[in-house]
């Protein structure tokens, strides 16, 4: 083993290369997280998450319904919405539903993101459970726009439009 790696000064010269090599991809791997940290993009991608997360929760809390408890409800809406929806939902609310429904959005996918002024849009699919006081439950498929927008407690739903299934 001597032999191969020679006396003690190349050793020495062997050793100080193998730091420097070691030091020198350390400080190119800081640099590198560093620069991808303070990227711009993943901030823009950490707000379409949150954009998608908020809205996928909101159109499955607009899409239910529960008949015995239609005050808690209308809460639940009002919490998810802001703006003119908000105040449409306050203006209307639930009425006396004799259907339960039960929203859950099996897809969802942000289409807009405009970071800046705190929009986004939001198309989703939705699987809807009705259940009628005393029938049987039935189950449907609905798809949905959403407008986004940013406010003090996070995004919240300002518009939410039933989108057409388009026939073959």
């Amino acid at each position: 083993m001597n032999r191969l790696l020679g006396g003690p000064r190349r050793r020495r010269s062997l050793a100080v290369a193998v730091i420097a090599l070691s030091t020198a991809f350390a400080v190119f791997g800081g640099w590198v997280y560093l620069d991808a940290r303070s990227d711009s993009s993943l901030a823009y991608a950490a707000s379409r998450d949150a954009a998608l997360r908020a809205g996928r929760t909101q159109v499955a809390a607009l899409s239910t319904l529960d008949a015995a408890h239609p005050g808690a409800t209308l809460t639940s809406w009002l919490d998810a919405s802001t703006g003119p929806l908000h105040d449409e939902l306050r203006r209307t609310g639930t009425g006396k539903p004799t259907t339960s429904a039960r929203g859950e959005v099996t897809e969802a996918a942000v289409t807009e993101l405009d970071d800046r002024s705190g929009s986004a849009k939001l198309i989703a699919t939705v699987r809807v459970r009705l259940t009628p006081k005393g029938g049987a439950a039935t189950t449907d498929r609905k798809r949905f726009e959403a407008a986004l927008e940013r406010t003090g407690s996070g995004w919240k739903l300002k518009a939410l439009n039933a989108v057409p299934v388009a026939a073959p």
